[in-house]
């Protein structure tokens, strides 16, 4: 699929790039000196016609490239022309096709690495600023100053008018008492409930007064009322929960991946429905560090200010918002995002080498930002990295992999394809089934299926025996390709894919120089498909950059890569 998506990337590069340098520099362009009169390249020696999309391919004279039919391009005595060597990684441009791209560089740099992470979550009270006020003795609700839900109370405002025996006959003790019985006394009124003002008024209080009041703990919003007039409670017993709402928490979820970039004091913008086109500002003031296993991820808190507008807090209690989280991380290695290409499974970027020439570079990755990638490892401070045009001079790359270095057959033989002798029927037949057998095993490959592989690997050994029976000493300028295929069948059974392909690849070097040769000498064979893939490198340990396979069927599906990237190659005249 890369290598497709590369093909076509080029040749909309190409076709132009090419026109315009054939139609600039060709002796026959209407742009020519000869016609227009310009002094173009006036003076300087031609050094030969090169093909700009396949560098190798070179001539004395005007014509076009033999593999893709584009016009040479001529090269001049001075220029840099276009450098086939590397395989790929060096790819040479001139000045028209730099223009007509719209090539454009910038340096790597040492630079804070700067993300915004969007988060969600739920703007909560204060939970410091929370309380539950309950019954410290048994006794009547006998008056409420406060009756609904949502009402604002500021701290010590009477709240009840409670009527407890208990707690009367403890303050009429301590009216009449003196000294240390007095202060004990007083302990014990703190314990029911009482504040310390209210004890210390207790002398003015009526006697005929048989209530005592409840007071707001603190200033708030009563979120909760349990209690109504006249009803009976017992000790411990909830009466009202108030919430200080005048600070807020936006609390969210952080995941593993995005915990290296937060740390407190961070800033945080945060926005919700219920107040749309405004935006609150507030810092990270905690992270739990208990991890939660089952998501990955910790809650981290916002603390936000909430004013009173109107009477009423600007922000409800428990609304959904959205979070913008500020994220910057330490000066590192940087380059711009549109300078790494990942359309593999490898990260690269391409570095400006003066003169025209742009080098491949694998990178490894740190961090990424909104704007900016971390580079870990693959580039210096003050490379020119391309961050525009650089998928089509990958596509150029591509192509040079792809075509730069073609398979030799490993097989050797006593002279030309020419001169191998027919086949009987038998033989005929024989190479067919061996054909069919090693094409199961190819598609199992493809499928990433081990057991298919194995299976059909087994019945391929088993069955090289009779078919090369009826070859080996028939006659003796077969006996090369078939000792070939038969010393690289001897499969293993496989423990793992790696394997599986690093033995498949021997085999299907032996029976690719044998198709080919039977492509070319015998039309029953004339069908056959043999593909390449330009990315086995990292297939298994010492693989080579391309390998090849056969199939019986015309589409293509990749032993080598797998599921992953099935239509990765190009078919093998």
């Amino acid at each position: 699929m890369k290598t497709s998506l590369a093909i076509l990337l080029t040749l909309a590069v190409a076709v132009p790039v090419t026109w315009l340098a054939t139609r600039k520099f060709h002796p026959s362009g209407p742009s020519s000196p000869a016609t227009s009169g310009q002094p173009v390249n006036a003076g300087r020696k031609l050094l030969y016609y090169q093909s700009a999309m396949h560098p190798w391919i070179k001539s004395g004279k005007p014509g076009r490239c033999t593999l893709c039919g584009m016009e040479l391009t001529p090269v001049f005595e001075g220029d840099a022309g276009f450098d086939a060597t590397g395989g790929g990684d060096v790819v040479p441009l001139t000045q028209t096709m730099i223009q007509v791209i719209n090539v454009q560089t910038t340096e790597a740099q040492v630079r804070p690495l700067k993300k915004t992470l969007q988060v969600a979550g739920i703007i909560d009270d204060d939970a410091t600023r929370h309380r539950i006020l309950t019954a410290y003795t048994p006794g009547r609700v006998q008056k409420l100053h406060v009756n609904f839900m949502g009402a604002e109370v500021t701290e010590g405002q009477p709240l009840v008018e409670f009527y407890s025996p208990t707690l009367l006959q403890s303050e009429r003790e301590y009216r009449t008492l003196s000294g240390e019985l007095r202060a004990a006394t007083a302990l014990r009124l703190l314990q029911m409930g009482l504040t310390a003002a209210q004890i210390e008024a207790l002398p003015q209080k009526a006697g005929d007064q048989l209530t005592s009041q409840i007071l707001a703990p603190i200033g708030g919003t009563v979120v909760a009322q349990t209690v109504y007039e006249g009803q009976y409670v017992q000790e411990g017993e909830r009466l009202f929960e108030i919430a200080d709402f005048s600070t807020m928490w936006f609390q969210f979820r952080a995941y593993e991946q995005d915990l290296p970039w937060i740390k407190l004091g961070l800033k945080v913008d945060i926005a919700t429905p219920s107040r749309p086109g405004k935006t609150f500002t507030g810092q990270i003031t905690f992270i739990d560090p208990n991890f939660e296993e089952a998501t990955r991820s910790t809650k981290v808190r916002v603390e936000l200010a909430n004013p009173v507008v109107e009477g009423r807090r600007f922000l409800l209690h428990r609304l959904y918002a959205d979070g913008w989280v500020h994220l910057e991380a330490p000066e590192v290695l940087t380059v711009p995002r549109t300078a790494v290409i990942e359309t593999g499974p490898e990260a690269v970027a391409y570095v400006d080498q003066g003169s025209g020439t742009y080098s491949r570079r694998v990178l490894r990755l740190g961090r990424r930002g909104d704007a900016l990638v971390e580079v870990a490892a693959g580039l210096s401070a003050g490379n020119k990295v391309v961050v525009n045009g650089n998928l089509l001079i990958d596509g150029q790359a591509e192509m040079n992999r792809t075509f730069a270095e073609p398979i030799a057959a490993p097989a050797a033989t006593n002279g030309p394809a020419s001169t191998l002798p027919a086949m009987t029927s038998a033989q005929r037949t024989a190479v067919q089934k061996l054909f069919t057998l090693a094409d199961a095993v190819t598609t199992a490959l493809a499928d990433d299926n081990l057991a298919e592989f194995n299976q059909h690997a087994v019945k391929l050994h088993l069955a090289m025996p009779a078919l090369l029976d009826r070859f080996l000493g028939a006659d003796k300028l077969w006996d090369p390709f078939l000792r070939n295929i038969e010393d690289a069948s001897h499969f293993e059974k496989a423990g793992d894919l790696l394997t599986a392909r690093q033995t498949f690849y021997g085999f299907s070097r032996a029976e690719v120089a044998l198709a080919q040769v039977l492509r070319r000498t015998d039309k029953a064979f004339a069908t056959l498909k043999v593909f390449r893939c330009p990315m086995t490198k990292n297939v298994f340990p010492g693989a080579p950059a391309t390998a090849e396979w056969i199939q019986l069927k015309p589409l293509m599906s990749n032993p080598y890569m797998g599921v992953r990237m099935q239509d990765c190659g190009t078919e093998v005249p």
